[in-house]
């Protein structure tokens, strides 16, 4: 059976073992999305470097007094009115890692079979791991053996510390009168690592 491929990158409070994560981002070969923003992470670990790349790029906020937590979902273009939003859907959200843990585990359902993709792979399959109390209790359906994309660039013959943005030939947008980047968002990272991906298989072909 075919594997559906799901590039993904995550967001962390440090590069150190008692980490906490701060969001993350999938992105499926097919066009859907999954983007969560945790609530709970530890904010006494976050130095100036987080808090200006990560945190200050982060697209949800504390909700007001009595205000629920963000949770937006979407039918993909292959789901029609009439059927199961969440048989093919994508999710935007923010709460904590319990919620995460449910609402990504379904989101993963959608696909029979997945091959989990990133880039510097050793920290996002980690914290991916994490998120159900380690690796051997993630879903059956995600396969045990994760992928690297500076690996395959490696392999490629391609220096692995290149400029992302540059290699898959994405412009940043930047919008008028804001600080805001979508570099070191995550949902925008997983985006990159799969446009890098598609552009080295093209080179196959």
């Amino acid at each position: 059976m075919t594997h559906t491929k799901i590039f993904y990158d995550t967001k962390c409070t440090g590069l150190h073992q008692d980490t906490s994560l701060i969001s993350i981002g999938l992105v499926s070969q097919c066009g859907k999305h999954f983007y969560m923003e945790l609530s709970d992470y530890d904010y006494e670990q976050l130095d100036d470097w987080v808090m200006e790349n990560v945190v200050e790029n982060l697209v949800m906020y504390d909700p007001v007094i009595e205000e629920e937590e963000f949770y937006s979902a979407t039918r993909h273009s292959d789901n029609p009115t009439g059927r199961d939003l969440y048989e093919s859907y994508s999710v935007q959200l923010r709460g904590d890692m319990t919620l995460l843990k449910v609402e990504l585990e379904k989101w993963l359902n959608q696909f029979k079979k997945i091959e989990m993709w990133s880039d510097c792979l050793a920290y996002n399959w980690m914290l991916f791991c994490q998120i159900w109390g380690g690796a051997l209790d993630i879903p059956d359906n995600v396969l045990y053996v994760p992928f690297d994309l500076s690996t395959m660039f490696k392999i490629k013959g391609i220096d692995p510390d290149i400029d992302r943005e540059e290699f898959a030939e994405l412009h940043i947008p930047h919008p008028a009168n804001s600080s805001f980047s979508p570099k070191h968002n995550a949902l925008w990272d997983a985006e990159v690592i799969m446009k890098c991906f598609e552009k080295m298989i093209r080179a196959n072909n």
